[in-house]
């Protein structure tokens, strides 16, 4: 077993989810706890200035050991996992030699990751894969990128003939929350530029992604008996329903790709008396995003026409932007991620994110930060899996970048 794949399978032992609802910072204390641990650990493999802030954030350097000027690269990856599914005791599995079936999780629940489900899984044909047991997530959305970043580092520590320039690393929480960058300290990290290895499948290399915002809309409702209901009760659930049926039906996550955006209905709770549903909005051109987000205003103006004043609320919250504009100036860092998958024999695949990223948010503070694979697949769900060999693939081309960097 490689390092990388040791390391990964040791992480995903902590639970990390992080919680939307939450007031602390991270917003679990188990990220804390994790935290810790990558902090001793970078000190035991003898990197330097680490540090772990009150918020969570892990911080250390790799100072450069060749003479002349170079820019300080930053490899940073984030330590939390989705809140939606349980993070709990995962228990991964080791499929050696996968022969290109489906793969029982759990024989007891009958719970099977299926080719027919999940057809992009015959890729990795005669090749080792890490899967959930069927109960939880796995945790290679970041864990992975964590344990490819540590291992390379140790990778140049342990060999210090290999020419590097400075190097900077840094673990955040909460980034599946949209608040990974909220105390990351740009001037402290002191690169000149930055990758998250946050990605998906092996080759990824992007430096778009979506413009993001999020809509809590609440619905009030009026309970009387059913019985004696007639020209009395509003039911809002019912108008809940009716909301939704305002927005354009085919603009969802399950019908959109690429560069498509979309409204993601991802939570709807209540009764008669009152319903929260919670929104995200997506859009890679901004001026759409701000259509999005009048579609949802205007659709709460004509609940209230139609039901009464103050029947249907919003509260709008932007989050994210596009990164590519704070990319574009500084296109060699993608240009040279990009060199470095080819010269390890990976065909890059460039691509926007279909999510939020720390990225995004760290170019915008003046660190531009495009994001790379870390070879996992299915992230935030129980047929979550990685192929052993992408994680290799990971330490290699962050071994390349530097390469690239010390010339």
């Amino acid at each position: 077993m490689t390092k990388v794949v040791e390391r990964f399978l040791r992480y995903v032992k902590y639970d990390t989810k992080s919680d939307e609802e939450s007031t602390l910072k991270p917003s679990t204390k188990n990220q804390l706890v994790f935290a810790k641990s990558l902090a001793d650990e970078l000190t035991e493999i003898g990197l330097s200035d680490i540090s772990l802030d009150e918020n969570g954030y892990v911080m250390a350097t790799l100072y450069s050991n060749i003479e002349k000027a170079l820019p300080a690269v930053g490899f940073i990856a984030h330590m939390d996992t989705s809140p939606d599914m349980s993070g709990t005791n995962v228990n991964p599995k080791l499929i050696e030699n996968y022969d290109g079936k489906d793969i029982i999780l759990d024989a007891e629940e009958n719970i099977i990751l299926k080719t027919e489900e999940f057809p992009d899984i015959k890729n990795y044909i005669g090749q080792t894969l890490i899967t959930t047991d069927g109960t939880t997530l796995l945790g290679a959305d970041d864990k992975a990128g964590i344990a490819e970043i540590i291992s390379a580092m140790e990778e140049l520590i342990n060999h210090p003939d290999i020419p590097h320039g400075t190097i900077k690393i840094a673990f955040t929480p909460d980034e599946e929350i949209g608040a990974g960058a909220d105390a990351f300290d740009v001037e402290k990290f002191a690169a000149d530029f930055a990758y998250t290895i946050d990605g998906g499948t092996i080759g990824e290399l992007e430096y778009e992604n979506f413009n993001a915002s999020k809509a809590k809309v609440t619905i009030k409702g009026r309970n009387v008996h059913p019985g004696s209901a007639k020209n009395k009760m509003k039911n809002a659930v019912l108008i809940g329903h009716e909301f939704q049926s305002m927005l354009p039906q085919d603009e969802t996550p399950a019908n959109t790709e690429g560069y498509e955006g979309f409204f993601h209905l991802d939570s709807f709770n209540g009764n008669v008396e009152q319903v929260h549903m919670s929104y995200i909005i997506r859009d890679f051109n901004l001026e759409h995003l701000q259509t999005r987000k009048s579609l949802i205003s205007d659709a709460v103006n004509q609940i209230n026409l139609k039901y009464g004043e103050d029947t249907a609320s919003v509260e709008l919250k932007d989050q994210y932007l596009n990164m590519k504009e704070k990319i574009k100036p500084v296109m060699h860092i993608v240009d040279n991620a990009k060199l470095a998958m080819e010269q390890v024999g990976i065909k890059p695949l460039i691509r926007p994110i279909r999510g939020g990223t720390d990225g995004s948010r760290l170019s915008y503070m003046g660190l531009p930060t495009p994001n790379i694979f870390t070879g996992g697949e299915n992230f935030h769900g129980r047929f979550e899996y990685i192929p052993a060999f992408a994680m290799e693939k990971a330490v290699e081309v962050i071994l390349k970048i530097v390469e690239i960097y010390s010339k």
